[in-house]
């Protein structure tokens, strides 16, 4: 895949891509720098992925920026990333708009500081007019996280008297968990080498295509990103079915 100059889509792209984000560490320790270094770099390779999915035609793109297990690491080094993500709302807002992407950040906010709420609330207000494509951020966000929180949706239905125990679905579970208004997630790429998901969007990617990159996130450029395409695009997804099937209800459509 040639990475596209223009809007308009390539046949067949996947509508919603994830990304986990890996590698910011170790792509600076490699250059002899400390780990924030790395973070400040892949601020970078981040601006340049959301051009490339506006470019071509994806609609949604979901970015794994800060898990609940990254409150872990050392203390400066959350820091260091808290400050990041004020920055990057500052920065980055008029270029959103400018390009038609709606920001959300997607997780458990209420742990973040008050002045980084309140650049989250601002940030989303400001673009949520626009619709050539949704920019998620995973901040504070964690798979289990996300089942446990629409289950106390529910719940509390249930309790309110507003629905049974026997109204609770696979459907219904589904709409209560993060992003259920947006096209499934047909391609998570991970960046860094590592071959697991890290309680990312357990849910919804039930059926989502797998891509593993050894490049760490900081040089995950445009060439890297078309590579992953290239890979979804030369897959036969049959969702539980049979090839024949598939192909007989892509023929019907």
């Amino acid at each position: 895949m040639t990475p596209k100059q223009g809007t308009q889509p390539l046949e067949g792209l996947p509508r919603h891509v994830a990304i986990i984000m890996d590698g910011n560490g170790r792509w600076a320790k490699q250059r002899g720098k400390g780990r924030t270094f790395g973070h400040k770099q892949g601020a970078e390779s981040v601006r340049q992925a959301v051009a490339f999915a506006r470019r071509n035609g994806i609609e949604a793109l979901t970015l794994f920026a800060f898990s609940s297990e990254n409150w872990g690491r050392p203390s400066t080094e959350v820091s260091v990333l808290m400050e990041l993500f004020v920055n990057v709302l500052k920065r980055e807002v008029p270029s959103l708009n400018k390009n038609g992407i709606q920001l959300r950040v997607v997780g458990d906010t209420s742990r973040f500081s008050r002045r980084l709420q309140a650049h989250i609330a601002k940030a989303e207000a400001d673009t949520a007019h626009n619709t050539a494509m949704v920019l998620n951020v995973a901040a504070n966000y964690g798979g289990r996280w996300d089942i446990t929180q629409a289950c106390k949706q529910l719940a509390k239905k249930v309790q309110a008297g507003e629905i049974n125990p026997e109204d609770i679905t696979e459907e219904s579970l589904g709409r209560a968990v993060c992003m259920s208004d947006l096209a499934p997630i047909d391609l998570l790429i991970r960046t860094g080498g590592d071959m697991r998901v890290s309680n990312f969007l357990l849910w919804q990617i039930a059926y989502t295509e797998f891509y593993f990159a050894n490049t760490l996130w900081p040089d995950f450029d445009d060439h890297a990103f078309a590579e992953a395409i290239d890979s979804f695009l030369r897959r036969e997804r049959r969702f539980g079915l049979t090839s024949e099937q598939r192909q007989n209800m892509l023929a019907d459509d």
